[in-house]
């Protein structure tokens, strides 16, 4: 059996979006509602995609503005970033695409997966486009589990240009 691959992944959003119940529905399987503004969480979690195990260190970062300055924390060593909106804040909305750009400017071109708002967005970036609810354990599963696949590709274990970021 190989070695689990390490991964670090960063998720990002504007405020109370609910990246933090997206993290723990993926880690914990349950769904946390209540509003707790956070700092910044590290959580770790093994799980395998493919035949292929991943320890994988999610990063469940403050919520960001479009003003916000972007740590340089949240572009070293990351693997992957998920990016999280709320479908009833414009706000958030806006605030995931100023955030795109940043990521942008800070790591360069980033490898991004071809699969009605968000979608159009997704797409006009050329990249993935998932819905998902905190509220359910398999869609938040498998948001993590496709973020995984776009970083092997981008480590080459799959069809790609160049060794790049993935972005969702």
């Amino acid at each position: 059996m190989p070695q689990p691959k390490y991964r670090k992944i960063a998720v990002l959003g504007y405020r109370s979006v609910g990246k933090s119940s997206l993290t723990i529905q993926f880690v914990e399987g349950q769904f946390v509602d209540s509003y707790d503004p956070t700092i910044e969480n590290t959580f770790n979690k093994m799980v395998s995609v493919n035949g292929q195990d991943f320890n994988l260190q999610l990063v469940d970062t403050a919520g960001q503005d479009e003003y916000s300055i972007f740590p340089q924390s949240h572009s070293m060593d990351i693997h992957g970033y998920v990016l999280v909106y709320s479908v009833t804040s414009m706000k958030s909305f806006e605030v995931v695409q100023v955030l795109h750009d940043k990521l942008l400017d800070m790591v360069g071109k980033i490898q991004v997966i071809k699969p009605e708002e968000g979608k159009k967005l997704a797409d006009s970036w050329g990249a993935a486009f998932m819905e998902s609810s905190a509220k359910e354990n398999q869609t938040a599963v498998e948001v993590f589990k496709r973020i995984i696949l776009e970083m092997e590709k981008v480590d080459g274990n799959a069809p790609s240009e160049e060794k790049k970021c993935a972005v969702m």
